[in-house]
């Protein structure tokens, strides 16, 4: 059964944004949740009067600050395997192409964030995420567009930090159609007065655009803590858009992921599929020595050729 609907794919593309709650089951979060209390903990590592002393400072409400994404790691994770798959789940794949309207998408994004209460001040203005995905603004085709996914490790209420946003037919009566910027403290305040909580339980899944409005929230909670995960999918082939590079981590171990990755999914990084041109006797016998724990058996009998490894692991 799909996870998404046709209501889903629609509030994104005319609103920016579509919440789909328990879109990931319990026992497909609670290994990930385990991985994330050994990498950060459930406690911060500040004695809770960060934004007091902030505000006493001089500083300034809706800053971006180095501390609000001090807990962030990137693809591929020191966890499990399903922590390291998790982004690159089925289901999350066809929502992508769904939203998207494409036949296939890869992924450009992937990190965890943990935030505690009273570790920063997390509060931020209204903004789009687009400045940092494109060096150039959003398309007006869908295909040539991104999607970032959020979603939930643990509950995530309004105490715990909820994203706001503005769907894009109100923030477009604030600001007027195609506006991407909101400086103006007057639309700053005139957002907020109509701002909505992407607030869910564990397993909820928030798809946005980058050039839709939103803004991060503190925590309140008494020892609140949540975790996250951020995953940005484009349509193959799209250049326009980019965000992590693989091979920048070539010193992190993406050997489980393509151990237990399906080319489908692989695809989704960037690796061609069994059969592509790509694929010739030399490449697909290097790879394999290169990753001698990936079986690559689809991709040897897709050229027709017998899978066997160099004798040399150097290449």
């Amino acid at each position: 059964m799909s996870r998404f609907t046709d209501d889903h794919v629609s509030a994104w593309r005319e609103e920016g944004f579509a919440i789909v709650p328990g879109f990931f089951f319990e026992e497909e979060i609670a290994p990930l949740r385990q991985d994330y209390e050994r990498r950060y903990g459930t406690r911060g590592d500040s004695d809770g009067q960060a934004v007091t002393r902030r505000a006493e400072n001089g500083g300034v409400l809706g800053e971006f600050r180095e501390r609000q994404f001090k807990n962030i790691d990137t693809l591929p994770y020191e966890g499990s395997i399903e922590l390291n798959l998790i982004s690159l789940h089925p289901a999350l794949i066809e929502f992508a192409k769904a939203l998207l309207g494409v036949p296939a998408v890869q992924l450009y994004q992937s990190h965890t964030w943990a935030k505690f209460t009273g570790e920063t001040d997390y509060d931020q203005d209204f903004h789009c995420d687009f400045g940092n995905h494109t060096l150039l603004v959003p398309s007006d085709d869908p295909a040539h567009r991104a999607v970032d996914f959020i979603f939930y490790i643990t509950d995530v209420t309004d105490e715990h930090g909820a994203l706001h946003y503005v769907p894009k037919s109100v923030s477009e009566k604030i600001l007027g159609p195609g506006r991407i910027g909101a400086a103006d403290p007057d639309k700053q305040k005139a957002l907020k007065a109509k701002e909505s909580s992407a607030a869910g339980p564990a397993g909820t899944l928030v798809a946005h655009g980058i050039d839709t409005f939103h803004r991060g929230t503190n925590l309140t909670l008494q020892d609140g803590y949540r975790y996250t995960m951020t995953v940005g999918y484009k349509a193959s082939g799209n250049e326009k858009i980019a965000y992590h590079v693989w091979q920048q981590h070539h010193g992190r171990d993406f050997g489980d992921i393509l151990a237990h990755g399906s080319p489908e999914q692989l695809a989704c990084l960037g690796i061609p599929l069994p059969g592509d041109d790509y694929w010739t006797e030399r490449t697909l016998k290097l790879t394999n020595s290169r990753w001698p724990e990936w079986d690559m058996s689809p991709y040897f009998e897709a050229k027709g050729f017998a899978a066997k490894v160099f004798e040399s692991k150097s290449i």
